[in-house]
């Protein structure tokens, strides 16, 4: 037994290597992203976030899912008759023609929608977006029921008002869904600095959309070289 430890502990030191990550976490081949309804009219309303914030969070969002290739899916509602287009950080990595558009409130009860969704094949989704009460509680719950493990980024979610937004990740939460952030999922991704195909890139998008984080990297790489 004493040998068999010490065989162990070796080869925890040579290979670096102690634990493997939980299956809860996200990596870029265990799920599809589903971003819904970041559109002028449904952000006109929006008062949970300021909208320069969401902007930047989504941009967190849309960006990680073109660096790590994650399967993605863009869903409109009623874009040419009613809400109009999408963010300008979502237009510049997806383009127009890519977009499902819709008439129902709830995603997943959108045929095209739910199938391009399903279609992805992974059983873990994340949602970010307009808004939390409606267009993201609606496949949020849908897709729980029928099995799918779902995440929710919050910050990159808004509604008409804080109790809104608040009420609605509440009640994704009692359901089983699980919170996180655009930053959060941005990292959760990289997991490992030492993966250098996506690290320059990922800092990028942090200089870009971080806020002071992004700032501290911008300051890092030119005052020390990092």
């Amino acid at each position: 037994m004493k040998n068999l430890l010490s065989a162990v502990l070796f080869l925890v030191a040579v290979t670096g290597f102690c634990q493997k990550p939980g299956p809860a976490l996200l990596n870029p081949t265990n799920h599809a992203l589903v971003l819904i309804d970041y559109e002028g009219q449904m952000a006109f309303a929006t008062s949970s976030i300021s909208i320069d914030q969401l902007r930047n969070h989504v941009a967190l969002v849309a960006g990680a899912s073109k660096i790590f290739d994650i399967p993605t899916v863009v869903t409109t509602v009623a874009e040419k008759s009613f809400s109009g287009p999408m963010f300008p950080e979502i237009l510049e990595l997806y383009p127009e023609s890519t977009y499902i558009d819709r008439t129902t409130m709830n995603t997943w009860e959108d045929v095209n929608a739910y199938k391009a969704i399903v279609g992805k094949n992974k059983k873990k989704l994340v949602f970010g977006g307009l808004w939390t009460s409606v267009c993201i509680v609606g496949p949020a719950l849908s897709a729980i029921s029928e099995g799918y493990d779902v995440y929710v980024i919050t910050d990159a979610c808004g509604d008409v008002s804080k109790e809104s937004h608040d009420q609605a990740i509440t009640r994704m939460v009692q359901a089983g869904a699980h919170p996180m952030t655009s930053l959060q999922y941005l990292l959760e991704l990289q997991r490992d600095w030492s993966r250098q195909a996506t690290y320059k890139p990922v800092n990028d998008l942090v200089v870009k959309y971080a806020g002071g984080y992004g700032v501290g990297v911008q300051y890092a790489r030119q005052m020390v070289k990092h």
